[in-house]
């Protein structure tokens, strides 16, 4: 569509230039078509983290960014003509933002807003889902700096993308940019090599300046910065916590009448009295063995005395030689609850543990994420595939030995 309508404004000059004064007219034609271009723009509504907020406030009424031309924010890209591109880009998205930009109507621009967008920003290192840098996958006309920009910055943004609309006819026409296909660098160490470079240059400039120094000031000591007494603050009276539901020591005493094998995390040879001595405070963190998994956690629900019936949380622990299943149970009657652990031993396929998605429901998702994330798989899990990844992803990111170069720069420091 982009160069049908350069290739008609291209054909329509030459037609005009045939005619007396045709030149003159073309290029007013020209002028005022820019100038209206570039002082109605329509943003697409289109925010992803943190900078979305200052894009907000870069719209709202006290900044109103309808006073610079940016009217009206759309909801369909085939009515937008510029993406703000505000806040992280990750892998998943990319396919949609790639979608939405091939959907709007050329001429179309992007603006790049935050080091998030424009590099990956805090992520570029140890990042596996990150895209770091939006034109890699779309072309960006405008790069806004900053964590996040502020509104000011974003207005110079677009009246620098203004200046370029204005530009454009037919000695300039519109075309699509080209993306950035350079290979991913450890920008930390080659910055840091750089200003060692430049310090090891300023010593040498300076070394010839510090003998003079000397000869001239032979007793010459640097001054000692005066420490300041540290003020000791009185600690502030700590309120004993109200015991909730059933005590650590009786849970424990419950659980290891039926089940002997289960003990406690870091105090493998505690008895319920010794639990009782670490107080309240204590959350009760128990190991069970994979055997008993399910068990265990279907005891902890369905006996009246004890009632766990809301999950929490199950996640996972990679300690390397093996993964810890980690299950949070409460009480919601009694506001008790009990952290338990289950190790599971790695093989060449990952690891599997049974799954508990029919006893408490919210584990469904929870089991999923752990799949997707460490490969810990769920037998008898009703939908057991990725979550969060691409099912095309190569291994699982939280995993310890997890290494992708094509992905994921290793951070230096």
């Amino acid at each position: 569509m982009a160069n049908e309508s350069s290739v008609l404004a291209h054909q329509a000059g030459k037609i005009a230039a045939k005619l007396p004064g045709g030149n003159s007219l073309a290029r007013s034609v020209e002028l005022l078509v820019a100038w209206g271009r570039a002082n109605s723009l329509w943003p697409l509504l289109y925010g992803t983290s943190c900078c979305a907020i200052e894009m907000m406030a870069t719209g709202a009424s006290r900044h109103d960014w309808a006073r610079f031309g940016v009217e009206v924010a759309r909801a369909s890209a085939r009515q937008a003509d510029l993406i703000i591109l505000a806040g992280t880009v990750v892998e998943k998205m990319a396919k949609n933002l790639i979608t939405l930009y091939e959907q709007m109507p050329a001429p179309k621009y992007v603006i790049a807003m935050g080091s998030c967008t424009i590099s990956g920003g805090p992520f570029y290192y140890d990042s596996y889902a990150v895209v770091k840098g939006a034109d890699r996958i779309v072309p960006v006309d405008v790069h806004i700096p900053g964590c996040p920009p502020r509104p000011e910055a974003l207005f110079y943004g677009i009246m620098q993308l203004q200046e370029k609309i204005k530009k454009e006819g037919r000695e300039i026409p519109w075309e699509i940019g080209e993306l950035v296909n350079s290979p991913f660098l450890d920008t930390f160490t080659a910055t840091e090599k750089e200003w060692a470079t430049l310090e090891e240059k300023k010593d040498q400039e300076m070394a010839e300046a510090r003998e003079q120094f000397k000869r001239e000031n032979p007793d010459y000591k640097p001054p000692r910065p005066i420490r300041l007494k540290k003020e000791k603050l009185p600690s502030p009276a700590r309120r004993k916590p109200t015991a909730k539901g059933i005590s650590n020591w009786s849970l424990l005493q419950t659980l290891q009448k039926k089940f002997p094998e289960i003990t406690v995390h870091d105090h493998p040879d505690a008895t319920p009295k010794q639990v009782a001595e670490l107080g309240t405070d204590y959350d009760l963190d128990l190991v069970i063995p994979k055997e008993l998994y399910r068990e265990v956690v279907q005891y902890l629900k369905d006996e009246k005395e004890l009632g766990l019936e809301m999950l929490l949380q199950l996640t996972c622990v990679d300690w390397k030689e093996y993964f810890d299943i980690v299950v949070h149970l409460l009480s919601v009657e009694g506001g008790h609850k009990v952290f338990l652990r289950c190790q599971v031993e790695k093989d060449e396929d990952g690891a599997e543990i049974e799954t508990i998605s029919d006893l408490y429901v919210g584990a469904e998702w929870h089991e999923r994420e752990v799949y997707d994330m460490f490969g810990v798989r769920f037998t008898h899990h009703p939908d057991m595939r990725r979550i969060y990844l691409k099912n095309d992803f190569p291994g699982h990111p939280l995993c310890k030995d997890f290494e992708d170069p094509t992905r994921v720069i290793k951070r230096p420091y």
